[in-house]
């Protein structure tokens, strides 16, 4: 977390902008209330706390390199997220929640569950004995296909399903038919209607009695009394997709032709997917070799199914609406501390019940959610992380989605599939918005970025215009935040929206978020950065602005790429020759890059450069290193930066050769010498600057 800055305080109260009937007010520069002391944050803390705070999966597009953003990449048949209901995936026949279950059924699924009939083999003598076995486990991990081969290993080959909302009292009725096997899958319990021992015990006589079997699957959070359950050992994804393909093709040198695929080899890689994930792409891969089934279609099989769970997730009464809120404030702060999360996602909450009952107040339980559920909803991980505070490190617990995808398709689908979801999805933005912690902000501009991402005009018009315009340069700089990571993750028409509120028609503020957003985003549009934001100078005439404009010029020029970075110093040298603001853009810039870029950037780059044999850029910049100096409304900045890097120098010895290469090339006059000379003449160290001339002084002055 980075520290809190100016203007930080979140107000009394937040702004909402949803009438009770769900319907949106118009938002207009009048709603915004100026702050006392409200000014614009520093720009390379906001830089910082822009590329601190996005998820990773954001952040590599942000700062550069290959896209690695929510719109980037393909790939293989490894991506699906988890839901709270089970649906079971077979080949062959259809599932019965309640009757007989198909003959052809089982006996697919005695091919497909070939290889691993040996993690049954310890459960059949206790079924022998019992007559009836409790099977649970985690969901997706088989449990059904284990209790059928179960049965099948003990000659039960009628199976007859009972319905799993019956009353565990009611077992016993249940089981008086012919069938020598009966399954209950994943048995409804709860605190009325527990499974007890007593109820076992009661079928079991009526089993013994018909020389029947019976196996009950329940999940992990089952409410047992007396019960001793087993617990099911899954096998590995690796082996199911293997079995199901062997089932399926039914020809070895053919399948490990198709294992051998870099996608096939992409999934066998990880371990942390579903058995129906397996047995989906085994399906796929089967069809690739049958020629159904292109490649392009089959890299899409994990996206699609990533697509398929979140309409699942939003698209049912099955998730509860508290649950809903923590998938998307999940989604809005990945890789974000997990009481963050579940504390924001509580006030979404409270939001989608004004929505569903506006005449009632929002109740929030306190207790009662768990977090082993909520993750495994969501197929989300917990993790401890060290992270920066303005109090020193500390470890958080964090939460992420296991697959990077999902975050992006969690928002675009309530966005895109949910309107009615938006009046609560917007108040919420917009208080995230003024929250105090940068953080928080940031996962707000991101979010909105996504939106933009999906449906630019309505993201547009119902978040980032409003920040845009307000009177607060916080909300100014969310916007900005929000163009920049939009762009970054391929939304469009964002380099026109930013050249139009760099007009001086657009208003001041709309103004300042496209040149704090150039500042942000123009590393990957350097050219057409610097081009708007000279243009912005010269029909600007406000200094506080000029001052804004040369900021986000110096914020480019101290890019981390060296390409970018030159590229922007040649700018900067032809804007040097395009009139009075175009000198004082350029100057302005050069000294604040070089007193405030981090780790002696701009003198590293000079050494670098003259050290690699790159003539160019060292020789532009040691000319705008003159050109500063000569210049009397630079001159002093220029020193202050060259007097920093000296004392920087002082027991620092690649600091001092990196001087001792840039010091001689500043010098074309004897005027020149003279006044580097007193500069480090007067240099002073210590604590105020007050301490006696540090000896690098004496050095560099040799070297002049």
């Amino acid at each position: 977390m980075s520290e809190q800055q100016p203007g930080d305080k979140p107000p009394d109260r937040p702004q909402d902008d949803t009438d009770p009937a769900g319907g949106k007010h118009e938002q207009t520069n009048d709603e915004h209330v100026e702050e006392e002391g409200d000014r614009p944050q520093d720009p390379w803390a906001a830089r910082r706390d822009l590329y601190e705070h996005v998820p990773s999966a954001v952040g590599g597009s942000l700062v550069g390199g290959d896209q690695t953003g929510v719109s980037g990449g393909s790939v293989g048949g490894d991506v699906v997220l988890g839901t709270k209901v089970e649906h079971h995936y077979r080949f062959g026949a259809a599932t019965h929640t309640s009757g007989n279950i198909p003959p052809a059924e089982l006996d697919q699924l005695a091919l497909e569950f070939a290889g691993y009939e040996e993690l049954v083999h310890p459960l059949r003598e206790r079924l022998r004995e019992k007559r009836v076995l409790v099977l649970y486990g985690a969901p997706f991990s088989g449990r059904r296909s284990a209790a059928l081969m179960l049965l099948r290993s003990l000659d039960a080959v009628s199976v007859r399903a009972v319905d799993p909302n019956i009353r565990p009292t009611a077992l016993k009725d249940e089981v008086n038919g012919d069938q020598h096997g009966y399954l209950v899958s994943d048995l409804v319990t709860g605190r009325e209607n527990p499974l007890r021992d007593i109820d076992l015990w009661a079928v079991r006589d009526v089993l013994r009695d018909k020389g029947a079997y019976l196996v009950i699957t329940v999940d992990l959070f089952a409410t047992l009394r007396g019960v001793e359950p087993v617990r099911w050992q899954p096998p590995s994804p690796q082996a199911v997709l293997r079995s199901h393909l062997h089932a399926l093709v039914d020809d070895p040198p053919r399948e490990r032709e198709l294992l051998a695929l870099d996608l096939s080899r992409e999934f066998l890689e990880r371990d942390d997917h579903q058995l129906r994930e397996a047995a989906q792409f085994a399906k796929a891969l089967a069809g690739h070799a049958d020629g159904t089934v292109s490649r392009e279609k089959l890299a899409n099989i994990g996206p699609e199914l990533v697509r398929e769970q979140v309409r699942a997730w939003f698209g049912d009464d099955e998730t509860l609406l508290r649950d809903k809120a923590f998938l998307i404030s999940l989604a809005a702060f990945d890789e974000a501390a997990y009481a963050l999360t579940a504390e924001l996602s509580d006030t979404l909450w409270a939001e989608f019940q004004r929505t569903e009952d506006a005449g009632r107040q929002p109740r929030v339980g306190i207790f009662g959610t768990s977090i082993t559920k909520r993750l495994r909803l969501a197929r989300a991980v917990e993790y401890r992380k060290e992270e920066h505070t303005e109090w020193g490190p500390v470890f958080q617990r964090m939460a992420r989605f296991q697959e990077p995808r999902a975050s992006g398709e969690v928002l675009r689908e309530v966005w895109t599939s949910h309107p009615s979801a938006r009046p609560a999805l917007l108040a919420w933005l917009r208080k995230l918005a003024q929250d105090g912690r940068p953080l928080v902000r940031t996962r707000a501009a991101v979010t909105a970025a996504v939106l933009a991402q999906t449906d630019l005009p309505s993201a547009m018009a119902l978040l980032i215009e409003g920040w845009a315009k307000s009177k607060l340069y916080r909300d100014c700089l969310v916007a900005a935040n929000a163009l920049a990571t939009a762009y970054a993750v391929g939304a469009p028409n964002i380099p026109q929206i930013l050249r139009s509120w760099c007009d001086e028609e657009a208003g001041p503020r709309l103004r300042w978020t496209a040149i704090r957003a150039y500042a942000l985003v123009g590393a990957r549009m350097p050219d057409e950065a610097l081009k708007a934001l000279a243009e912005a100078a010269r029909t600007g005439d406000d200094e506080q602005e000029a001052q804004h404009i040369a900021e986000s010029a110096a914020l480019l020029l101290s890019d981390e790429s060296a390409p970018v970075r030159g590229r922007v110093l040649r700018g900067l040298l032809d804007i040097l020759q395009d009139g009075p603001s175009g000198r004082q853009l350029a100057l302005h810039a050069f000294v604040l890059a070089c007193t405030r870029a981090e780790s002696r950037l701009m003198l590293r780059w000079y050494a670098e450069a003259a050290s690699a044999g790159q003539a160019e850029d060292a020789r532009q910049l040691s000319l705008m290193w003159q050109i500063a100096l000569g210049d009397l409304r630079y001159t002093a900045d220029a020193l202050k930066a060259l007097a920093g890097w000296a004392l920087e120098a002082d027991g620092d010895p690649r600091a001092e050769r990196e001087l001792a290469m840039l010091l001689p090339a500043l010098v074309v006059s004897d005027e020149d010498r003279k006044r580097l000379d007193h500069m480090l003449v007067t240099l002073r160290g210590g604590r105020g600057g007050t301490g006696a001339p540090p000896a690098v002084a004496d050095r560099l002055r040799g070297v002049l």
